[in-house]
């Protein structure tokens, strides 16, 4: 039994529910702070009791600590979880748990305040001799200071936001005729996402890996490490995909790392789980970049290599408990890699998207495969929103197998039978990264994406002939029309003398595709002059049917939206145009020269005048949306014609910005 009875946790989707599902097995009572958007989250109703602490800018609602400890108290909730994001790294949010009698799950405010700045922290990393990459570190701030700074360094350099992570205020600096616009611009963000715009000069690393190691401490003295997880593959410099253990890292590099970090967290006087992050070279030379003092986003890979629940260890370790475990009983069994689904655009740079999600499959868990989710379909499409005001993640998909060989295969089984229809999302770039070869091979950098970029996010190509067979399939099965052993019941086309054709075109980029399906018998006649024999193979679900096609039986799901058509069936998402002779014009694209919104946000910078001359690619506008900056550039050589937004302006997404002529 815990001494804990009832946690309020501070944060929201994917963690909110991940802790929950920790004290709903210890028989801890559980409290959910939520905002107006959030009204009807998963972990919303997940939770015991639930608290509205106001509306959906975080800033008003999951970053307000009053409203947080004044949610405990109405509650009465004796301990405080803060997940990781929003507060999870204030140390004055610890403080104030603390002095409210509550207990704070997490470390004491002196270490997160020694760890919380990238600058100060890497100034105590380096008394304690571990090693660093050379860098400014330092409080001067002012733009002609820092430039010389990077020359001393020498190009490339990183420029990082001092607060904060998650690749947020951090731009790569390769020439310095490009350093004063990335010093804005990684200023600009950080006080945006940190309210702290003190931004560190690094050398940029060019082929490293990013390895993590996780750490725990007790309040006795205790610290262990629990191996580690490489985090190389990442965009933007955020993580996409993770593992455990790293591939390829000796065993007496992992030692060396392991009690690296370890004696990082004691010199801080350091409890609960954190991880220590390196950067690691190829001759397994390491170097500090930061100590995240929360749990982290990946931290089920751990748990599926040690078959531990780092939460539990969490709440014993805040009661005062000793370490459940020592160093000499920790144990590596097996492999894991954890891919995060993100509603995102890949082939527009990862641009962050928003938007409800119509149709959510997720494949079935076992002691192999492992979702963590915040978000769920409900009855008949009607599922969760994806805010602008949170970040985009939809869900975690976690593999565990007795080898890397073993886990990668059932990871890529879980990305195959995962089927989401709504925002864009990032399934079938996971799909292409989990089955690219240099990754089974365990040939990765924190370069990974870029290096292999046409293959992972290849040009659009001619939809297969399943595709559109099924997407025929599907517009018949939404109408009703599906093969019946009583005729009387059947809502096809089938009529008395014979049967009758339906033609469809659907459009794949600039190109269109005509298929026609002879009811009743479901003949269907594909573009390339191919003839297939299909079948319903069962009765309709969910948005979705099961399909004979030329024998072969298929479960697909097509999810409509207008014009829009999510065709997803074994490992495919692919989207068409159904040119739908009812609904004529729909889906028409915006006249060409106007630039529009890519997303809800905020205007923070017009790099143009009306009646300039402009060049393709130039930077014109770069609007703000989820804590992350968007430029927009000009498509074609013109001249602005109109500009529809000034600097501080909140904009809808297709928001005309500027008409270029």
């Amino acid at each position: 039994m815990t001494k804990i009875k009832k946690i309020l946790i501070a944060n929201r989707g994917e963690i909110a529910c991940r802790v929950m599902k920790t004290c709903q097995r210890l028989g801890i009572a559980t409290v959910a702070v939520y905002s107006e958007a959030d009204a009807g989250a998963l972990h919303v109703e997940m939770a015991d009791e639930a608290v509205l602490i106001g509306p959906a800018p975080a800033r008003e609602s999951y970053l307000d600590i009053k409203k947080i400890l004044a949610a405990a108290k109405e509650t009465g909730a004796d301990a405080i979880h803060p997940g990781y994001g929003f507060l999870s790294e204030n140390a004055e949010f610890a403080e104030a748990v603390s002095k409210a009698g509550l207990i704070f799950i997490g470390p004491p405010p002196g270490a997160i305040r020694a760890m919380g700045g990238k600058s100060e922290s890497k100034a105590l990393m380096e008394k304690a001799k571990v090693p660093l990459v050379p860098g400014y570190h330092g409080d001067k701030q002012d733009e002609k200071f820092l430039k010389s700074e990077a020359e001393k360094i020498g190009y490339p350099v990183l420029i990082k936001a001092s607060a904060g992570g998650g690749g947020k205020g951090m731009r790569e600096v390769w020439d310095a005729k490009e350093f004063s616009e990335a010093l804005a611009g990684a200023q600009r963000e950080a006080k945006s996402s940190f309210g702290n715009e003190k931004v560190l000069i690094e050398k940029y690393l060019v082929k490293p890996r990013h390895v993590e190691i996780q750490v725990f401490a007790d309040q006795k003295g205790n610290a262990v490490y629990l191996f580690e997880r490489d985090c190389s593959v990442q965009r933007r410099h955020q993580k996409v995909l993770e593992e455990a253990p790293a591939p390829g890292l000796s065993a007496a590099t992992r030692e060396k790392m392991g009690n690296a970090a370890v004696a990082a967290a004691q010199a801080i006087g350091y409890v609960g789980a954190g991880t220590v992050e390196f950067l690691l070279e190829a001759k397994e030379n390491f170097y500090f970049m930061e100590m995240n003092t929360r749990l982290q986003v990946e931290h089920p890979v751990t748990e599926m290599i040690t078959g531990l629940d780092l939460v539990e260890w969490q709440i014993r370790v805040a009661e005062g408990e000793k370490l459940p475990l020592a160093q000499e009983d920790l144990q590596i069994n097996g492999h894991a890699f954890e891919a995060r689904l993100y509603a995102e655009d890949p082939s527009k740079d990862f641009l962050p998207g928003a938007g409800q999600i119509q149709f959510l499959r997720y494949p079935m868990e076992s002691d192999c495969v492992r979702v963590d989710t915040g978000v769920r379909e409900a009855p008949f499409g009607d599922g969760d929103v994806i805010s602008i005001y949170y970040d985009p993640m939809i869900a975690k998909i976690i593999a565990w197998g007795k080898d890397r060989d073993a886990a990668l295969r059932h990871m890529q089984d879980a990305l195959d039978n995962t089927y989401i229809a709504g925002p864009k999302t990032n399934i079938n770039f996971l799909r292409a990264l989990t089955k690219n070869r240099d990754f089974a091979a365990g040939m990765v950098s924190t370069h990974f994406i870029a290096e292999h970029h046409d293959a992972l996010l290849p040009k659009p190509s001619a939809p297969a002939d399943e595709t559109l067979a099924l997407a025929a399939l599907g517009v018949l099965a939404e109408r009703g029309e599906r093969m019946s052993d009583d005729p009387w019941g059947d809502l096809s086309s089938w009529r008395i003398g014979g049967g009758e054709t339906d033609a469809f075109i659907f459009k794949s980029g600039e190109k269109e595709y005509p298929v026609k399906v002879s009811c009743p018998d479901l003949k269907i006649a594909l573009p390339d002059g191919k003839t297939v024999q299909a079948g319903y193979a069962g009765s309709p679900f969910d948005l979705g049917f099961a399909a004979q096609l030329g024998g072969k039986r298929y479960e697909a799901a097509v999810y409509r939206d207008g014009p829009h058509m999510h065709v997803m069936y074994e490992g495919h998402n692919e989207e068409l145009t159904y040119l739908d002779p009812l609904h004529a014009g729909e889906g028409d694209e915006e006249s060409a020269g106007r630039l529009t919104a890519p997303m809800p946000g905020k205007v923070v910078a017009v790099r143009v005048e009306m009646g300039a001359k402009v060049t393709k690619g130039q930077p014109l506008i770069i609007v703000e949306a989820m804590k992350m900056e968007h430029t927009i550039t000009a498509p074609a050589d013109g001249v602005i014609e109109a500009i529809h937004a000034a600097v501080g302006d909140q904009v809808s997404e297709k928001h005309e910005l500027i008409a270029l002529k």
